[in-house]
């Protein structure tokens, strides 16, 4: 197994007590996290100044690391916590909305962008910019237009090769497109399941969120584009699931599956 590729997972899925989180994923092989501050988590956004450096040194102590936050709003409070805690990155998605043009969106996002990139390079922070399917910035093309006027150092990419599956971007387009603006791998893995009968009028489908080996996404090959260009990042594997109950055994043949495609 490479030493280059640093193991972080998303911790949406627990709302154990930090130590407790902290001592599970520990044991499953993780280096570190993504961690949710979110409301009834273990970092609420209104006492983040105070409660993720603490956050990042109790993990700390367990030999894990905050690679990267999930927040719902990017402040100034939020980047001088990442940046009194060590956490280099602040993931994100963009919403978008079908009812209004899409390029006027771009624009909009860009303006935001832009007010954020002082505190940025004041903090040393940079936001993660990830795809996502639905309504939101959906490929790696999408991310591009939307980051490539940026230094990386301030804002980058984080590719989701399940999102881009589900939009049908195979990962070696993918990787060839954010290679030099990436600063974070996403895996997980989904399906599209169809919700109505097989000879229905019009189909209907919703993704159902599985296991490394079974979806969509074709997880060796994401692993082969990163072990052919090198890549000493983080990948973080995101927990999510349909079978919600089943987590700790998915997250478990998970990271064993990535590791093993090193």
């Amino acid at each position: 197994m490479s030493a280059k590729i640093q193991w972080s997972v998303f911790t949406k899925a627990w709302k154990t007590p930090l130590p407790e989180m902290g001592k599970f994923l520990k044991g499953l092989g993780f280096d570190g996290l993504e961690l949710t501050v979110r409301p009834k988590y273990q970092v609420e956004q209104d006492k983040i100044e105070t409660d993720l450096p603490k956050a990042a040194k109790l993990l700390g102590d367990l030999g894990l690391k905050i690679f990267s936050i999930a927040v719902w709003k990017i402040d100034e409070p939020a980047i001088a916590a990442c940046a009194a805690s060590g956490v280099p990155i602040i993931r994100l998605c963009e919403a978008t909305s079908f009812k209004e043009s899409y390029l006027a969106q771009e624009k909009k996002i860009q303006e935001r962008y832009d007010s954020l990139v002082p505190l940025l390079k004041k903090y040393k922070v940079k936001i993660g910019l990830q795809n996502h399917c639905d309504d939101f910035v959906p490929n790696m093309f999408g991310v591009l237009r939307l980051i490539q006027k940026y230094d990386p150092a301030q804002i980058a990419a984080v590719w989701d090769p399940c999102h881009c599956a589900l939009n049908g971007e195979d990962p070696e387009i993918a990787a060839d497109i954010i290679w030099d603006r990436l600063c974070m791998v996403n895996l997980k893995n989904s399906f599209w399941k169809q919700t109505n009968g097989p000879e229905a009028v019009v189909s209907q489908w919703q993704y159902h969120w599985t296991t490394g080996r079974r979806g969509k996404a074709p997880w060796n090959r994401v692993m082969a584009e990163l072990n052919k260009r090198n890549y000493d990042g983080v990948v973080c594997l995101s927990a999510e699931y349909t079978d919600e109950p089943n987590v700790d055994t998915y997250i478990a043949d998970d990271i064993a599956f990535a590791k093993s495609l090193v």
